[in-house]
């Protein structure tokens, strides 16, 4: 195990970074733009309105709103906060996905104001196509979008992946036991652990990673982090709780092998165990967004009810200052090891710190190749 501490701070430099990048998924603002969000989200995909209408009913429950741009305003603010509170002189951008901000608007301000040099932090933690690549996809894409008469794009470098970050897995231990202690006396002690992540195609587990290592690293990370969090519990409690990693948010054919058990088949087959409680951790998420919302505290949560099973949700890294703090922290020790110096790598479980540079084939797009930027340089890339 690496060094469960924050990075050692010898300087407060970014150079060579001249801005930092938020990247992020996206959502609607209001009831109009869920279908269009939706459509820009499947994309070459040929599904037909109708069915994307029947998915939009999710916000439709939360007045067409999803609350991941709310969330990623308060990320910025209070991370703008920490950078210039602890001396790092640096512009902090925010591009989506999917939705306004689009990326290629923000990378068009950026190069207007003449950055030359990003660092991208993703609100992604872990790997896979939909999880990492796809991220690295839609920057390529951002880029070749810019008019020919634009100033030229910023360089983007990806931050290392940050899934077992102790300031990513810090806040989410904390959350855990305050969830385990909300339970009722009776029968907290005896209460299991449902590790909630996104659940994706079981042949896009078995592409992620490097192709070197034989696939499953997104599995296999998710494993690492929820050991971990599971052993501080039992440390802080003295007790062992029972744990295992499920799913959530399953879409797309029916007859596609998607990772199992969904959370809610999970929480059937604990009420069938006598289980006296469940605490659902959802640590494949790093904030409250849609698929917290909706698919833990509303689908879930209705579930373990009546299943007459007593359950708690623990909540999300989001803008604890933890986490926070690890993106400068990230931004930090990237831009040293660019300078050439040494730098420390935290990280906490068996995984060890990732790569700067994901490989080249890592988490193979499953529909074909497609460029990419801030890896490893492939044959297709720029």
């Amino acid at each position: 195990m690496s060094s469960p501490g924050p990075a050692a701070e010898s300087s407060t430099d970014p150079t060579p970074y001249d801005a930092l990048l938020l990247v992020s998924f996206g959502g609607p603002e209001g009831p109009d733009d869920v279908v269009p969000f939706l459509e820009n989200v499947t994309r070459g995909r040929g599904i037909p309105r109708e069915r994307l209408e029947q998915v939009g009913e999710h916000y439709y429950l939360f007045g067409g709103k999803s609350p991941i741009n709310d969330q990623n305003r308060a990320f910025l603010e209070d991370l703008r906060a920490d950078l210039a509170e602890a001396g790092v002189d640096i512009p902090v951008y925010w591009g989506n996905r999917n939705w306004d901000p689009y990326l290629t608007d923000t990378l068009a301000q950026m190069a207007a104001d003449g950055v030359r040099r990003a660092a991208c932090f993703m609100t992604s933690a872990y790997s896979s196509w939909s999880s990492c690549r796809q991220y690295r996809e839609n920057l390529f894409a951002a880029v070749d979008a810019l008019p020919e008469d634009s100033p030229a794009a910023p360089r983007l470098d990806k931050l290392r992946h940050y899934f077992n970050h102790p300031g990513f897995v810090e806040p989410v231990v904390d959350a855990t036991l305050a969830a385990l202690a909300d339970l009722p006396d009776d029968v907290r002690d005896g209460a299991h652990l449902a590790f909630v992540t996104h659940s994706i195609p079981t042949q896009m587990n078995d592409a992620s990673g490097p192709p070197e290592q034989g696939g499953g690293a997104y599995v296999r990370q998710h494993l690492d982090v929820a050991a971990v969090v599971a052993e501080r519990v039992r440390e802080e409690t003295g007790r062992e709780h029972p744990h295992e990693l499920v799913y959530c948010s399953r879409s797309g054919a029916p007859h596609v092998p998607w990772l199992e058990p969904d959370v809610n088949d999970h929480l059937t087959a604990l009420a069938e165990q006598d289980v006296p409680a469940v605490v659902m951790v959802p640590v494949g998420f790093v904030s409250d967004h849609m698929e917290v919302i909706y698919d833990l505290d509303t689908e879930a949560m209705t579930t373990a009810e009546e299943l007459g099973l007593p359950a708690r949700r623990a909540g999300t890294a989001g803008t604890d200052p933890r986490f926070v703090r690890a993106v400068r922290d990230l931004l930090l020790e990237r831009a040293a090891a660019e300078r050439g110096e040494a730098v420390e790598r935290p990280a906490v479980g068996t995984t060890g710190p990732m790569w700067d540079r994901c490989p080249v084939g890592c988490c193979a797009n499953p529909r074909g190749a497609v460029p990419t930027l801030t890896g490893e340089r492939e044959p297709i890339d720029q």
